[in-house]
């Protein structure tokens, strides 16, 4: 009888041969290990539509799948699906691989708790929860109860718990619900102590948080116009609004609205102190404006604090009318700085904590101290400040990996951090800024042999000469033969770095004999912002030749071949793996462009939000870039004839 692992290791093989045989229209033959390979798709529709761009023709014969309610689209999914489902049902070991993921992820697992009205607030999940359960407890001492369990909000289990907040008081709790996966969100305030829902929804938001006033009465939140049919329209710019506990939401109080730029949207948030209004004001992902407002004095305009559009300003929070921001402005590896709002002009600035050779990811104003978390080479780097920007100490990590938390305020003692990498399951620690312990608050433990498994980071050349990390994870007795299954999972893109976190779904692929790979390729934060830029609008090929160039020193140095190489990546990643798929296709078996934005001429014409991506991207309606996206936008340059995997 074969073994688990050897039959998991001929299911990754027959995966793969399947993949690169599928790729293309040929002769139907039945494998000796599995299914009939699918021979063809079915045949889609072709309308003749054509747009002129800068005096270029461009075709686009099937823009009508645009209309995504449309039931002859629906149709057309339909069709696809009965193609895709059976084949991938009659995998081998199909069962035997979901047996095992189902046994790698029955363990406990917890999210880094949040402090607030002298209470705690964390989320949990036991195992097998198709969605983490919210407790609270009124000290860490106490036994957790059950606040709100997403997975009672539908019968299939598919609504989630997206965001929540709770009251300053610690007595209410503000949450919002996605259903199915939706950005779109609803709404709901629950007494934390009753466990009651009070009578309060709000509905038809999208991608806003909501921010409490200091006495717990109602909070703040941004939103959509209502179209005539009474919709939420994302096609324009959200405005904040208040609402007022007790009141339904059409009573909502209009607060701030962006009237001099079109394509500008506000985001509310109370200071700690409930002394300020901070206003965000985003429009893509390259700068930022920052205004604000008195709330002790109904006279008070709005100030326009940072509006210069030069830079990303991060609020860290405030001391009295002294506010400080993490930013991009004269440090694209970040620094920290402090704005006096009775005195804003930036010749008065004072820099706190200077640009460092790492990329600084993220801070916050705890305990009067300013937490910096850092990036070193992808990985984390702590470091805490006075509030004169006075290295007090490096936080001790337990080793390479990622740490993320570090959330509270100007008067908490203590924070909360989890750490983890792609071998060691998450790890939350309680830590005391003032002394600078750290004490173990929870594990993860999980009944699997990790000892197996060793990760690696290379540094490869990309095509211009650019140096780019990449992290490898495999069994330690992988021979490099050329012949190993491997998966490389890649971003690139808005500033978003990637870093070494656990995966259970990863886990099981390198059991079968799997490598896992992933690189830092330019368009993400790994390095600062000059390495984002550097991935962005016109130089977005940048990203593409990382991509491909991590693929190439994978196999010239034994890991694997052509077509035992797969590459994945979502969104963003799903455009770099389309891309790379379209320029490349003789360099991978198998491509996963998972929800990726395929069309760059006119991803834009979505949603105002969608629209902000031209940050990274471009807009197809400035002539340079639109030359820079016809060249990449994988819809439009696919050949008839080729074979893609």
């Amino acid at each position: 009888m074969r073994s688990r692992y050897a039959l998991f290791c001929g299911a990754l093989v027959f995966i793969f041969a399947l993949a690169v045989l599928s790729g293309c229209a040929q002769p139907e033959q039945q494998t000796a290990q599995g299914p009939q390979v699918p021979t063809s798709y079915p045949d889609s529709q072709r309308i003749e539509h054509v747009d002129t761009y800068h005096g270029t023709e461009v075709v686009d014969p099937y823009r009508w799948l645009e209309e995504l309610d449309s039931p002859v689209t629906a149709a057309w999914v339909e069709s696809e699906n009965a193609v895709a489902d059976p084949f991938l049902e009659a995998i081998p070991a199909r069962e035997q691989i979901r047996e095992r993921l189902t046994e790698v992820w029955n363990y406990e697992r917890y999210k880094v708790p949040v402090k607030e009205g002298g209470r705690y607030f964390y989320r949990r999940n036991d195992g097998l929860q198709d969605q983490d359960v919210l407790y609270v407890v009124d000290s860490l001492e106490d036994e957790p109860r059950v606040l709100i369990d997403p997975n009672t909000f539908s019968d299939d289990r598919t609504a989630s718990l997206s965001f929540f907040e709770v009251s300053p008081d610690g007595k209410l709790i503000a949450y919002g619900i996605s259903d199915s996966g939706s950005d779109w969100r609803h709404w709901h305030v629950r007494d934390v102590e009753t466990g009651e829902d009070l009578d309060d929804r709000l509905d038809q938001t999208k991608f806003t948080g909501v921010s409490w006033a200091r006495d717990s009465s109602g909070f703040y939140y941004s939103r959509y116009p209502l179209n005539e049919e009474g919709e939420a329209d994302d096609s324009q710019q959200v405005s904040v609004y208040f609402h007022n506990l007790g009141t339904p939401q059409t009573d909502d109080v209009h607060v701030y609205s962006i009237t001099d730029h079109e394509t500008r949207n506000p985001y509310a948030t109370v200071t700690d102190d409930g002394r300020y209004l901070v206003l965000g004001i985003f429009d893509g992902y390259e700068s930022n404006g920052v205004y604000v407002k008195e709330l002790g004095d109904p006279e008070a305009e709005v100030v326009r604090l940072l509006d210069d559009w030069d830079a990303l300003y991060n609020l860290l929070g405030n001391e009295g009318s002294t506010f400080y921001f993490s930013t991009t402005n004269e440090a694209p590896k970040y620094r920290v700085i402090a704005i006096d709002a009775e005195n804003p002009a930036s010749e008065n600035w004072r820099e706190v904590v200077a640009e460092a050779e790492e990329a600084q990811e993220d801070a916050s104003l705890i305990g009067e101290h300013i937490v910096a978390m850092y990036l070193k080479d992808a990985s984390s780097l702590v470091k805490v400040f006075d509030l004169e920007g006075t290295l007090v100490r490096e936080v001790e990590l337990p080793g390479i990996g990622s740490a993320e938390g570090f959330a509270g305020k100007l008067d908490d003692p203590e924070t909360f951090y989890i750490f983890e990498g792609f071998t060691t399951p998450g790890r939350i620690y309680r830590y005391d800024v003032s002394s600078g312990d750290s004490g173990l608050f929870r594990e993860a433990k999980v009944d699997v042999d990790l000892s197996p498994f060793v990760t690696k980071q290379v540094f490869f050349e990309s095509k211009d000469g650019t140096k780019v990390p990449m992290f490898i994870t495999h069994r330690q007795d992988l021979e490099l033969d050329g012949t190993n299954p491997t998966l490389l999972y890649g971003y690139g893109g808005f500033n978003v770095s990637l870093t070494p976190y656990y995966s259970p779904r990863r886990i099981v692929w390198m059991e079968m004999g799997g490598v896992l790979a992933i690189p830092n390729l330019r368009g993400g934060g790994e390095y600062g912002e000059e390495w984002h830029l550097a991935g962005t609008k016109l130089e977005k090929q940048n990203v593409f030749d990382d991509f491909i160039a991590a693929a190439e020193w994978l196999i010239e140095n034994g890991y694997t071949s052509p077509e035992k190489l797969a590459i994945r990546g979502g969104s963003n990643g799903g455009l770099l793996v389309g891309a790379v798929m379209t320029q490349r296709p003789d360099l991978f078996g198998a491509t996963l462009p998972v929800v990726g934005v395929l069309d760059m001429l006119r991803y834009h014409t979505a949603s105002a939000n969608a629209r902000q991506w031209s940050s990274d991207y471009g807009l197809s309606e400035n002539e340079d870039e639109f030359e820079a996206l016809l060249a990449y936008s994988p819809y439009h340059n696919t050949d008839e004839g080729t074979c893609y995997p």
